[in-house]
C-alpha cells in the first residue's frame, strides 16, 4: 500500500478508561472493536489506554501485577487478546497520562489526553464513556482537532450516583453535566441501551460482543446437547465484582424474602471487591445454601457445567457476563429491565417482573435444559456482529477521510481552544475555564494535581513536563 491510500484510509482513535490486567467492560469491550475494526485492514486503528505510576498501578490492577514501562503492558495486552482471537492485531496501541481515584474507583485522565493523536493524524476519535473522559478535560476541543467524535456510553452513572449519600441530588447535578460536556464533544452518541442517560444526537444501539472464547465454550456444549449427552451438571451461579450495587444486593435480598419457596436451592457466588465480607455475612445469615467464593475469569472451566445464571442487577447498561452466558448456551435468569433488552431474543433469557416472577423462572430454569442456539443467534452475539452494528450506528461508512478539513483545523490546532460565536463554542469556552484552575477542578471532584502529568508520568511517557499556563486560550 502506497502513503497516499495510507493516508486515505479512514485513522480511528479509540479513547478508553480503562487497561488489562484490570479485567472491566472499558478495558476489555474496546480492545476486541480495535481488532475487529482493524481485522480488515480497510482501516488504520490505534487505541489509546491510560498509563498509570506504579502507585497508582498497585491500587487497581489484580494480584500485584505491575508494569515497569509502557512496551511491557502493550506486550501483556497484546498476549491476552492474541490467546482470544484467531487472527493478526492490526491495530496500534498508544497510552495517555492517567490517575487513579480511590473514591470514584476509576482512572481519570491527566492533561490533554487527545494530544496522544498528533494533530496531523487526527480523523475520527471514539470515546468510550465520554462523559468520563471529558469531565475534567482541559485541552483542544475534539470537534476541533478530530474530523467526527463518536461517543459511546458503557456506564449508568445516574444509577449508581443515586446510592449514595444524597444520592437523587448528586444524580440530578450529574445528569446535567454529563449532558454538558457530551454535547460539547461528541457529534453522535451511542448508547449501548435505554438504560442510560439520554444525550443529544444519540442512538440505541448495543455495539458490543463477547470473547470469542465463550462462543467455543458455547459450541462444545451444544455439541454435547446434540449427541444426548449431559452438557450441564451444576445449577444456578452469579458471577460480578463484588460491590452490593453490581446485583448482589438484589439477589440477596430475592433469596431472604422466597427461601420458603425456594427451599433446596443451592447458589455459588463468584467475586471480589471491596463489599465481599459484608457479602459473605448476608449469605450465611439466609436458610438457603448460597456459597461465596473469590472472583475468577468467566471463561474458567469451573463455569462450563453451570446450568442457570441468575442476574437481577439493574444498574448495568449491557451486561457482558450476561451475554457471555447465553453464549455458553446457559439459560439467564433477569430483570425486566431496559438493560436487558438486548438479551430478551434469546431463548435462554428468561426475565421476571418481581419475586414471584424471580421464583417461577428460577425455578422452571432449573428443571429443564436449556434452548440449543441457532447460527443466527450465535452470530449476533459476536464481535463481527458487533463491529457491524457499530459501523452502521456511527455512520462510518458514510464518511471518507475529510483531507480537506486539515488546513482548515490547523489554524486551532496549536491552541487549546478557540472561542466562537455560537453556543456550542461558547459552552466549550466556559469549560475549558472551569477546567483549567485547580480549586474548580477539585470542587468537581477532580484529582489533585491532574490538570498537567507530574515528573513521572512524564518521564515514564517520554512527556514534556509542563507548567499550567492561564494564557493558553486564543481568542477570535
Amino acid at each position: 500500500m502506497t502513503k497516499q491510500q495510507q493516508q486515505q484510509k479512514q485513522h480511528i482513535a479509540i479513547f478508553t478508561t480503562a487497561s488489562l490486567p484490570w479485567l472491566t467492560g472499558t478495558a476489555v469491550n474496546p480492545l476486541f472493536r480495535a481488532a475487529y475494526l482493524a481485522k480488515d485492514g480497510q482501516r488504520r486503528v490505534t487505541l489509546v489506554i491510560p498509563w498509570l505510576t506504579l502507585n497508582h498501578q498497585l491500587l487497581v490492577y489484580p494480584n500485584n501485577v505491575t508494569f515497569a514501562s509502557p512496551s511491557h503492558q502493550e506486550a501483556y495486552v497484546r498476549r491476552w487478546l492474541e490467546e482470544r482471537v484467531s487472527f493478526p492485531l492490526g491495530f496500534e496501541i498508544r497510552f495517555y497520562p492517567g490517575k487513579f481515584a480511590t473514591d470514584k474507583r476509576s482512572i481519570l485522565p491527566v492533561g490533554d489526553i487527545s494530544d496522544a493523536i498528533p494533530d496531523e493524524e487526527a480523523d475520527i476519535a471514539v470515546l468510550e464513556e465520554p462523559e468520563h473522559l471529558t469531565w475534567f478535560h482541559h485541552g483542544k476541543k475534539w470537534k476541533t482537532k478530530f474530523n467526527y467524535v463518536i461517543g459511546i456510553v458503557h456506564t449508568n452513572y445516574l444509577e449508581y450516583v443515586k446510592r449514595e449519600k444524597q444520592g437523587r441530588l448528586k444524580a440530578f447535578l450529574l445528569k446535567y453535566l454529563n449532558s454538558w460536556v457530551v454535547g460539547i464533544y461528541c457529534h453522535k452518541v451511542i448508547r449501548l441501551s435505554d438504560a442510560t442517560q439520554d444525550y443529544p444526537n444519540s442512538i440505541v444501539c448495543n455495539v458490543h460482543g463477547v470473547n470469542p472464547k465463550f462462543l467455543e465454550i458455547g459450541l462444545k456444549k451444544l455439541e454435547q446437547q446434540k449427541l444426548k449427552e449431559q452438557a450441564f451438571t451444576k445449577g444456578a451461579y452469579y458471577i460480578g465484582k463484588m460491590v452490593w450495587s453490581k446485583g448482589y444486593k438484589e439477589l440477596l435480598k430475592l433469596l431472604k424474602k422466597h427461601q420458603k419457596e425456594l427451599a433446596g436451592l443451592e447458589v455459588d457466588l463468584y467475586g471480589s471487591g471491596e463489599d465481599s465480607e459484608e457479602i459473605k455475612e448476608a449469605a450465611r445469615k439466609l436458610e438457603l445454601t448460597v456459597n461465596v467464593y473469590p472472583g475468577r475469569d468467566h471463561a474458567d472451566p469451573l463455569f462450563h457445567n453451570y446450568k442457570v445464571f441468575l442476574n437481577p442487577s439493574t444498574t448495568d447498561v449491557v451486561c457482558t457476563t450476561t451475554a457471555e452466558a447465553l453464549a455458553m448456551g446457559k439459560i439467564v435468569v433477569c430483570a425486566d429491565h431496559t438493560s436487558n433488552e438486548f438479551f430478551k431474543q434469546f431463548p435462554n433469557c428468561r426475565v421476571y417482573d418481581d419475586g414471584k416472577g424471580f421464583v417461577r423462572a428460577t425455578l422452571k430454569a432449573l428443571g429443564e435444559q436449556p434452548s440449543q442456539l441457532t447460527e443466527q443467534q450465535r452470530h449476533e452475539l459476536s464481535w463481527e456482529a458487533a463491529t457491524q452494528r457499530f459501523i452502521s450506528a456511527s455512520d462510518l461508512n458514510r464518511l471518507a477521510r475529510a483531507d480537506s478539513n486539515l488546513s482548515k483545523r490547523s489554524l486551532f490546532a496549536s491552541s487549546s481552544i478557540s472561542v466562537g460565536k455560537n453556543l456550542e463554542d461558547m459552552s466549550a469556552y466556559i469549560h475549558f475555564l472551569a477546567s483549567g484552575f485547580e480549586t474548580s477542578r477539585t470542587a468537581f471532584g477532580a484529582i489533585p494535581g491532574s490538570l498537567q502529568p507530574d515528573e513521572e508520568l512524564c518521564k515514564d511517557l517520554g512527556l514534556t513536563l509542563k507548567t499550567p499556563s492561564r494564557n493558553s486560550l486564543k481568542q477570535d
